[in-house]
């Protein structure tokens, strides 16, 4: 079920850290392969401690976001989560659910990694960007 035009998934996934170097024909394949999905309020996307192995692009609606049971904040339309799901088997480091109903669409990292394996520029410009943050985020001058 298609729920969004095809250049509201490519404008969302242009404001992500992780695709900022995709080009558009390269965000478009990215959108293609993502699902559309709509939960009803109280659904819970992700839960603290479980293997994530989708990202998530929220639409409309909103989610709070809650850390050893305790609320951490809300997120709605326009905000993302889950993007390092799509590149390391790693545990959620929060539960997040639906605090009304969303509109949203889910990227899973089998299809992500089918994209990167026959496309070795969106992986090269995936790491240029991880790579990017590391050095935005880090005051070590020696890892530049």
């Amino acid at each position: 079920m298609r729920l969004f035009p095809q250049d509201v998934k490519v404008s969302a996934l242009g404001r992500v850290p992780l695709f900022s170097g995709l080009s558009k024909k390269e965000l478009a394949q990215l959108a293609r392969l993502s699902d559309d999905v709509e939960v009803e309020e109280g659904h819970v996307l992700c839960r603290e401690g479980q293997t994530g192995r989708e990202f998530f692009v929220i639409v409309e609606g909103d989610v709070d976001v809650t850390r050893k049971g305790k609320p951490v904040k809300r997120i709605g339309g326009d905000d993302f989560f889950g993007e390092i799901a799509l590149l390391e088997d790693i545990p959620r480091t929060a539960t997040l659910k639906a605090k009304t109903p969303l509109r949203l669409f889910v990227l899973t990292r089998r299809d992500f990694r089918r994209l990167v394996d026959t496309s070795p520029s969106v992986e090269r410009k995936v790491m240029q960007s991880l790579a990017r943050r590391l050095l935005a985020l880090s005051d070590d001058p020696t890892l530049g």
